[in-house]
């Protein structure tokens, strides 16, 4: 299974403020231990909504709004994509994570949906179209 695991954003990272060498260190070593384990398959930062943008859709209608934007505690700081065994793995791995800011903080777990998830849905052509895509990559 994999987990998209969100860092939610804080005051102090929209605003740009980048983490300490200590945080910094604390977060490389705990991505070690992800790596070392074989659950990691990627795991970034993200730069401040500010220099960001979203695409609104309706319908055949698309509309660019650029950040900052509101509501900071529904917006992504960073994030880590693992593939473990269980929801249950992803929380222990999870509590094991250096808090990311120097004030309170929230990570969100959210499963990836795997195409056996998509059941008829997902007929044998378009399974195999995203077998294609996805050996490209």
């Amino acid at each position: 299974m994999r987990f998209m695991i969100l860092v939610k954003a804080t005051a102090d990272s929209e605003a740009g403020k980048l983490p300490s060498t200590e945080l910094m260190t604390a977060m490389g070593k705990f991505n070690e231990e992800l790596v070392n384990a074989g659950v990691l398959l990627a795991g970034e930062g993200l730069h401040p909504s500010a220099k960001g943008a979203r695409i609104r859709f309706d319908g055949a209608s698309r509309a660019v709004i650029d950040g900052p934007f509101a509501a900071t505690s529904e917006l992504v700081a960073g994030f880590w994509l693992i593939q473990v065994s269980s929801k249950q793995e992803a929380i222990e791995w999870m509590k094991r994570c250096p808090n990311p800011f120097d004030t309170p903080s929230e990570i969100e777990i959210r499963q990836v949906y795997e195409m056996s998830d998509f059941g008829e849905a997902m007929t044998p052509e378009l399974a195999d179209q995203e077998a294609a895509l996805r050996a490209r990559l």
